[in-house]
């Protein structure tokens, strides 16, 4: 039983790292304040963001999805939905029904592509909210024709079918009570759809990352350190594009290091004078030390990086990425380059524009500011304790 003004929050996550970061803050602030939180997912991510402590709900979830790199536009979207979210909430949605009849949550924390606790949420009543961690379906980029609008609610509707209440008729990556939007507008900007229930609070880093031993004595305090990461959903497309920027970053050796995450050992461990590759890095540790971030404009490395006031270079390669990239642009906080043609030398030049010219770094401590004013994890876990007090039920306290 829940004690006075105690309640129990249930997240909700996919197997993707950049979705349980964010909630992982959330989720450490919601226990701050007194509450009980439980997770639905696979737990060996959960527990190495949240804790080896976290109490987690095992759900099933899809085998290995390898993408084929060369998928673009519709045919990466269609990927997306009918090989890795439709399958992924099947997956899902027995282990998150078995969660809530075990945590018993007051409120479900459902993250945007874990469709199963959204849907799951409505089939049983129980009160929801939606976990946004990248702001791409704010906008229309991403579907730019009533048709492929009209395919995703078909195959939304679908789910809806098999996994929740056939009733309701509302989008169910948007929940109606609550979306928590882990992005401002500064960044952001203004969405062309209006929803009411949703809430801008910034990015949540979490409280918690894995240890991950680095030679801190190898960086110079006397070069500007370039973080290159491709996050880790790209390992098999962006070896190429690794090989370039440690070349940008060697013929500027005078004054410039990388750092490069490299998962796939594209760069076989390449560790000299001038640049340290590695498949794992402290990131957000190395953020504190960065100069200029290259990535793939994955909105978690963005706003990892802009929440420290770095500013990038960016080279999306699908999915939500141009739609992040674009708003970096936007904002003035940084230069796009193209994925698939980026070469030493576009790449080079575009590191010596964000290292050398202040508006770019000015607008990066633009976003950062607003990002830190927004309250994070903090306006987070209070936006999910009125909607659990809205919702409150006296058998369910």
């Amino acid at each position: 039983m829940s004690g006075p003004g105690e309640r129990r929050f249930l997240f909700v996550v996919p197997p993707l790292v950049g979705h349980i970061n964010p909630a992982a803050g959330v989720a450490a602030e919601l226990a701050g304040r007194g509450h009980r939180v439980g997770w639905a997912g696979c737990p060996e991510l959960i527990e190495e963001w949240a804790g080896p402590d976290a109490r987690t709900y095992p759900c099933a979830t899809l085998r290995e999805v390898r993408r084929p790199p060369a998928l673009r536009g519709f045919a990466a979207l269609r990927f997306l939905w009918e090989d890795f979210l439709g399958p992924l909430a099947t997956a899902m949605a027995p282990g998150v029904r078995e969660a809530v009849a075990a945590f018993r949550p007051d409120v479900i924390v459902a993250d945007q592509q874990a469709l199963a606790g959204a849907l799951t949420a409505e089939r049983l009543g129980v009160p929801w909210a939606t976990s946004a961690t990248t702001p791409a379906e704010f906008s229309a980029a991403l579907t730019t024709t009533p048709k492929v609008e009209e395919w995703i609610a078909g195959l939304l509707g679908g789910l809806r079918a098999t996994l929740g209440d056939p009733a309701h008729t509302h989008d169910p990556r948007f929940s109606p009570h609550l979306v928590l939007v882990f992005t401002t507008g500064a960044l952001a900007g203004e969405p062309p759809v209006h929803r009411p229930q949703s809430r801008y609070v910034g990015p949540a880093p979490a409280t918690r990352t894995p240890g991950v031993p680095f030679p801190w004595e190898w960086l110079d305090p006397g070069r500007a350190t370039v973080l290159v990461s491709l996050g880790t959903a790209n390992t098999d497309t962006g070896d190429r594009f690794l090989t370039e920027c440690a070349a940008a970053v060697r013929a500027r050796a005078r004054t410039a290091q990388a750092v490069i995450a490299d998962p796939g050992g594209a760069l076989g461990g390449m560790s000299d004078g001038d640049v340290l590759a590695a498949p794992r890095l402290p990131q957000l540790a190395l953020m504190e030390r960065a100069s200029a971030v290259v990535c793939h404009a994955g909105h978690n490395t963005v706003a990892e990086s802009l929440w420290h006031g770095v500013p990038l270079v960016v080279a999306p390669i699908r999915d939500d990425q141009p739609v992040v990239a674009t708003q970096v642009t936007a904002a003035g906080a940084g230069i796009r380059v193209r994925f698939g043609r980026g070469d030493r030398h576009t790449i080079g030049a575009a590191l010596d524009d964000v290292l050398t010219d202040p508006r770019y770094r000015a607008a990066a401590h633009r976003v950062r500011d607003s990002f830190h004013a927004a309250g994070g994890s903090r306006a987070a876990a209070a936006h999910l304790e009125r909607l659990a007090a809205r919702a409150a039920r006296p058998e369910r306290r």
